[in-house]
């Protein structure tokens, strides 16, 4: 496991990730109302009014992705890399015997100095197990117990 310099590398990467889901959903979002303008062009009965309605459906769907992009953007601005805590939290780097975790949002796999880390959502089921605990802690985790080695 590395250095303090690692977690601020996995909140940027954490960061980028979340960014660029925003990016997605408001091109989706945007080529919605284009559909939705169009589509009011339109005159064909029936047809334009489900049309209409898969495009609100789509663009629902879409508001509710866009909340959810919202709520990751909200922890990590929480994440302090500054303080340091005897306990792991949210912003944690923490080094098991199963792997590697960075307690933020779930972004999956991410790499740094040819290390491995798993970004997890501290609401995730490893993640609730891994809140609190200290070096030489363990848990049972999908029937194997795993060790916590070290944590900055």
């Amino acid at each position: 496991m590395s250095t303090k310099n690692s977690k601020q590398e996995l909140l940027e990467q954490c960061k980028n990730y979340v960014d660029q889901r925003l990016q997605r959903i408001q091109k989706t979002i945007s080529d919605i109302q284009e559909s939705l303008t169009s589509e009011t062009k339109s005159t064909a009965g029936d047809k334009h009014e489900t049309g209409r309605a898969m495009l609100q459906l789509e663009c629902e769907k879409a508001g509710n992705q866009l909340a959810e992009v919202q709520k990751l953007q909200e922890v990590l601005a929480k994440i302090d890399l500054s303080s340091s805590s005897i306990h792991i939290r949210l912003g944690s780097l923490v080094g098991t015997s199963q792997g590697n975790y960075f307690l933020s949002i779930s972004a999956g796999k991410l790499t740094v100095k040819n290390d491995t880390y798993f970004a997890i959502a501290a609401n995730t089921p490893i993640g609730k197990l891994l809140l609190g605990k200290t070096i030489g802690d363990s848990f049972n985790f999908n029937r194997k117990k795993i060790r916590i080695k070290t944590f900055i």
